[in-house]
């Protein structure tokens, strides 16, 4: 049966809203921030993609939440805009509906616990209490907006009976959408399913809003929950980049769309993802972040088309249907015959940048990029598609207010070794030099010499981009600090240079996620 919705009109039965929460549930993955500029990047590129509904932040969270709420509101157009709020907060919806007020289709979505072991310990509150904000909750969002969504926290652990007049009391206060969160990843589908046939079958109204589903991978079954739930009668999914979110993550957006897309014999359901665009916003993400895809990711991983085995790869030349079921191209990945080296000039490495899914840089980022590939040109022997991508996910890496300059290291085993660094920060060049038990460390003590801070060094990983030993290293390094987590990444022939960038970039986005802070807690 149709359903009328005040944002996409009238939605078929075979109509799936892909609902894409990466900048707000997905940047609470630990070691993950994004500063505004980032935020807003990612939401244009996710319009592009397709995205019905972009959940932009919780504008009460802090000051910069709101910010970047309020600006991919005025800035990005097509997907409907949402804001997250709490159901009981005392200023969430309001401050909620204020950040997307300028969205052409702006949405706010409330949530409120319903399990009893979140009532009891979370909210410390009864059911009455949480129903009767339920419906004054929705009742206030609806006076900004005719486009209202409401969440039973923790819904697929809430008793049967209380989560039906929970979601009755909602959608008689004027929810549009209603959305049942397996939060913890605890349900397998056959749950998941079971809830929202119940819900169809025993709440009045229910037949008349969107059902949605958003579903963590605890036990690694949130796509196969989301599938489960479509079939039992939602439209609307809840999911993240890369699956990114928190601890486990979220239902992969890019998993769901491509199973739809690959198996519409027994999943015929409609959405408007541009396919091909999969592989650039996964990659996008993981720049921003510095938190690189699993090699063996499903859809978007740099192994989900290789393929080693000698059977199968006799069977790929026969007939590439033997072992792949969708084509590399359909998710965006190409294969190019341009050979770049260091006689290339700019405008062919700005053709193989667009060919790679780097079209849409901005003259002085190719600039930059160029620069530096030019140099690694002059020390490596061949230059790989994986050097370019290392390289130029770099350059875009956002270094507000740390950059790095330059750095000389003299290392041995006779005695200490020594860094010369150099830092940008705030505008101003500063050097530093140290001694350490190792050139590495030697280079962090002088990022901590120009810029102290007391977050503390939890993970130090390097990788190589390619093989050889001219191959560049890939760094993560991750720091934490009062108990917030974040992850930076640098890339550079040189180990120690990598590191550094590494740290920079670890820093910055601390110091974004120095300004979170979480919001008052309910009371009854």
């Amino acid at each position: 049966m149709s359903v009328d919705h005040p944002s996409f009109g009238r939605i078929a039965d075979d109509r799936v809203i892909i609902f894409d929460t990466t900048l707000r549930d997905g940047e609470q993955s630990p070691g993950f921030s994004m500063n505004i500029e980032e935020k807003l990047r990612m939401a244009h590129a996710l319009a592009e993609l397709g995205v019905d509904v972009i959940e932009a932040g919780f504008p009460v969270a802090s000051p910069g939440d709101f910010d970047s709420v309020r600006q991919i509101a005025e800035h990005v157009r097509g997907p409907v805009i949402c804001g997250l709020a709490r159901t009981g907060g005392r200023d969430d919806i309001a401050r909620a509906a204020e950040a997307v007020r300028p969205a052409a289709r702006p949405r706010i979505h409330n949530f409120i616990s319903t399990s009893p072991l979140h009532m009891k310990f979370k909210l410390r509150m009864e059911p009455e209490t949480v129903l009767g904000l339920i419906t004054t909750g929705n009742q206030a969002a609806r006076n900004f907006t005719d486009d209202v969504e409401w969440s039973a926290e923790d819904g697929s652990r809430t008793e049967p009976d209380f989560l039906c007049r929970c979601v009755e009391a909602a959608i008689k206060a004027g929810a549009t959408t209603i959305n049942i969160p397996d939060t913890v990843g605890y349900s397998t589908p056959e749950d998941m399913a079971a809830i929202f046939s119940m819900i169809r079958e025993r709440v009045p109204g229910a037949d008349g809003v969107i059902l949605s589903a958003h579903n963590h991978n605890d036990l690694g079954l949130a796509v196969a929950n989301t599938v489960a739930s479509l079939k039992a009668g939602v439209r609307q999914i809840e999911c993240t980049i890369n699956g990114i979110g928190e601890r486990a993550g979220n239902a992969a957006l890019e998993e769901i769309v491509m199973a739809l897309r690959t198996r519409a014999d027994v999943l015929p359901y409609q959405n408007n993802i541009v396919t091909p665009n999969l592989l650039r916003v996964s990659r996008m993400l993981a720049t921003i972040t510095g938190f690189d895809v699993q090699p063996n990711k499903a859809i978007v991983g740099r192994n989900a088309f290789a393929h080693e085995s000698g059977i199968h790869q006799d069977g790929m030349l026969k007939n590439a249907a033997t072992y792949e079921i969708m084509t590399p191209e359909s998710v965006g990945w190409t294969k190019s015959s341009l050979v770049l080296g260091k006689h290339s000039g700019r405008a062919a490495f700005r053709d193989k940048l667009a060919a790679m899914g780097y079209g849409d840089l901005g003259d002085n980022q190719v600039q930059d990029a160029f620069v530096r590939f030019k140099d690694l040109a002059d020390r490596k022997k061949v230059v790989h598609d994986e050097d370019i991508v290392a390289l130029v996910d770099d350059e875009l890496r956002d270094h507000a207010r740390i950059r790095f300059v330059s750095i000389d290291v003299v290392a041995g085993s006779r005695r200490p070794a020594r860094a010369e660094l150099e830092l940008e920060i705030d505008g101003v060049v500063s050097r530093a030099e140290t001694t350490g038990d190792g050139p590495v460390d030697a280079a962090f003590d002088a990022v901590r010499t120009l810029f102290p801070h007391e977050a503390v060094l939890a993970l130090y990983s390097v990788g190589a981009v390619t093989e050889g030993t001219d191959a560049q290293a890939r760094t993560t390094v991750r720091l934490r600090e009062n108990g917030k987590m974040v992850d930076g990444q640098g890339a550079d022939t040189d180990t120690v240079v990598s590191a550094v960038r590494a740290y920079v970039h670890a820093l910055n986005k601390l110091l974004v996620k120095r300004t979170r802070q979480a919001p008052e807690t309910l009371s009854a």
